[in-house]
């Protein structure tokens, strides 16, 4: 990997009291790479991706993102939080404001740029996930699909450099999921670095660079897709990927 890595973990350890969430866990993700994480509940996806913006602290091990060293009670987890876009399973939209107001807060707030720009900018991002005719509504009154679409947006509006997915697709039927999971692919054709913890895998196998199984608070396997799919290595690799594929 010739890249440098914009997210560089070395031998994390999370607990949660007793609960040991993160074991010795290190990875690294370059400048445009897509990496899919997968695995059982409960084997710390999503730990691991909200490690990565300072949503959780790892409590030992070095975590640089971005050129960022995230570690609790840093000053630099705002500017981080700039670069690094996170859409979460629930959309968390303001409801009191319409969409497009949704998606200029942030940029007017944290990145301080004038009206004007920050509305041009969610027009773009709006048109990008393919609801611009949403702009003056309410997230009540958009379907689930549409709502994450905009959470998609929002985060596109912040330039953020890294998008970060937890689970996105996992609050929405069946019938929304693909308008999602399309958006998302044109963002990875457009060479945007992701992060994707998703149960989604002909989606993964379709864009990630390498897919990353978690089990236990472990890495367990790393692999392309190709490989990963036809050949995965560990017993409970295979094991996942009966369930999943063949459910």
């Amino acid at each position: 990997m010739t890249k440098t890595p914009v997210i560089s973990a070395r031998n994390l350890d999370k607990f949660y009291g007793e609960f040991h969430a993160l074991k010795n866990l290190s990875i690294d993700v370059a400048e445009g790479e897509r990496v899919v994480i997968c695995g059982p509940s409960g084997s710390g996806k999503s730990t691991l991706i909200r490690c990565f913006n300072a949503l959780e602290y790892h409590q030992s091990g070095q975590l640089i993102v971005d050129g960022i060293e995230v570690y609790e009670g840093s000053n630099e987890i705002i500017r981080l939080r700039q670069n690094v876009g996170m859409v979460f399973q629930q959309f968390n939209l303001f409801p009191h404001l319409t969409v497009l107001e949704n998606l200029m807060i942030g940029p007017l707030k944290v990145r301080r740029v004038s009206k004007a720009d920050a509305e041009a900018t969610a027009r773009r991002y709006l048109d990008r996930v393919h609801i611009p005719d949403q702009a003056d509504k309410y997230p009540r009154q958009l379907s689930g699909g549409q709502q994450q679409r905009v959470a998609i947006a929002r985060s596109l509006c912040m330039e953020s450099k890294i998008i970060l997915f937890d689970e996105p697709t996992s609050a929405l039927d069946p019938e929304m999921i693909n308008e999602v999971l399309d958006v998302m692919v044109e963002l990875a054709e457009d060479g945007m670095t992701m992060v994707c913890v998703t149960h989604e895998m002909g989606f993964a196998r379709k864009i990630a660079d390498r897919m990353v199984f978690m089990d236990d608070g472990e890495i367990v396997e790393v692999a392309d897709p190709e490989t990963f799919f036809t050949a995965p290595r560990s017993e409970r690799c295979r094991d996942f990927l009966e369930k999943v594929l063949h459910h």
